[in-house]
């Protein structure tokens, strides 16, 4: 008889592929010798990335959907796949309310915080525009009750994680792998075409608009890659000049693409949301050599400033973007030299490695019965 997992990864808005709660985490742990499995909505039970069981709901229509639907499905599955000893490491806040319950019910859980979602439910366009803030606070109250049932937090970033008690939390940031970006066939940066790439969900408030119109008056072409959020976003995009639309790409697919262009876009607009987040993209591009132009705000300057690694410019000005994308485009010896120093800062100070080891020390605490938290690194 099959032995249950050590740890459930659940989720309903991630992927079996998800870099973070999939290759990195589910895999981090399986490597250090945890039985992990994933929950989540796919097609049918399989193997993700590291031989890391996945165990699949199906997946949802809509936003609506997957509250009603899909979570509930992920938590029956996991409750049936799980042993006496199994923790529950949920990464969605759809999940919260569940994760409570499973709490209550002597459980060992563990929230995995990637957002302020009590910030971020004030945007999300699928709950109803009276409701958002009422669900704000919902969420707020959720995580806060979670902070003192849950037997762990593992928290994204580091205004995130000290939002939770210190002795339960441990910050593990999303940083990547090192050599998973840098394709080994990359074109030399000289020879590449005009042409610059945006990688991850498409919306408009991550600057879609303003990316494709100051890409346009320069005759360059921008390659989207990634899912649109509408989906219907996507017919505004589609056969559009100076515009390349990819939809999802492997990870694989990811390095190679970013292996022929020239930089890496990642203008998200001003909104709560992002004004003080890690744009994971923006290490992503770093470690695949890429210039960068990226938001002028105060959390993305703590980064490409002291690398001089990208040019940093008002996501709301198109004209501004498109000097920017311009700039890199007429100066590829000074662009590439950008590129050299992001990839620097990556190896450096920014890798998936040391924030794994966070993780298996968190895990390693959890298991013996100890406190998990652990200080915030500067």
């Amino acid at each position: 008889m099959t032995a249950p997992p050590d740890v459930l990864h659940l989720a309903t808005t991630h992927t079996a592929g998800d870099p973070r709660v999939a290759q990195k985490e589910a895999g981090t742990l399986a490597e250090a010798g945890l039985r992990v499995g994933l929950v989540l909505p796919h097609d049918g039970d399989g193997v993700g990335p590291g031989g890391v069981a996945v165990y699949g709901v199906e997946r949802p229509a809509t936003g609506r959907d997957r509250v009603l639907r899909t979570t509930p499905a992920v938590v029956r599955r996991a409750l049936a796949e799980a042993g006496p000893r199994t923790v529950f490491h949920l990464h969605d806040a759809d999940l919260l309310a569940h994760g409570l319950a499973l709490a209550l019910r002597g459980r060992r859980v563990v929230y995995d915080a990637h957002e302020d979602t009590p910030r971020q439910a004030l945007h999300q366009p699928w709950i109803p525009a009276r409701l958002r803030r009422p669900a704000g606070w919902a969420y707020g109250a959720a995580e806060a009750l979670g902070g003192r049932l849950f037997a762990g937090v593992v928290a994204a970033e580091p205004a995130i994680a000290r939002r939770y008690p210190a002795a339960k939390t441990a910050l593990v940031r999303n940083f990547p792998l090192l050599g998973e970006l840098a394709a080994p066939g990359a074109a030399p940066y000289a020879e590449r075409p005009a042409a610059v790439a945006y990688v991850g969900s498409i919306t408009r408030a991550r600057g879609a608009e303003e990316m494709a119109r100051a890409v346009a008056g320069r005759g360059a072409t921008l390659h989207l890659a990634g899912p649109f959020h509408p989906p219907a976003l996507a017919d505004a995009f589609r056969g559009r000049g100076g515009v390349v639309v990819h939809g999802v790409l492997d990870r694989p697919a990811v390095a190679a693409l970013l292996g022929g262009v020239r930089a890496g876009l990642s203008v998200l607009h001003p909104t709560p949301k992002y004004l003080e987040a890690y744009p994971t993209k923006l290490f992503e591009y770093m470690a695949a050599g890429l210039p960068l132009v990226a938001s002028d705000f105060p959390v993305i300057r703590q980064f490409v400033e002291p690398a001089q690694c990208g040019i940093l410019v008002d996501p709301l000005d198109v004209d501004a973007i498109g000097r920017a994308v311009g700039w890199i485009l007429d100066h590829p010896a000074q662009a590439e030299a950008m590129g050299a120093r992001g990839r620097a800062a990556v190896e450096s100070s920014y890798t998936w490695a040391p924030e794994g080891r966070r993780l298996v020390a968190f895990y390693d605490a959890l298991q013996a019965g100890r406190a998990p938290g652990q200080p915030i690194p500067v």
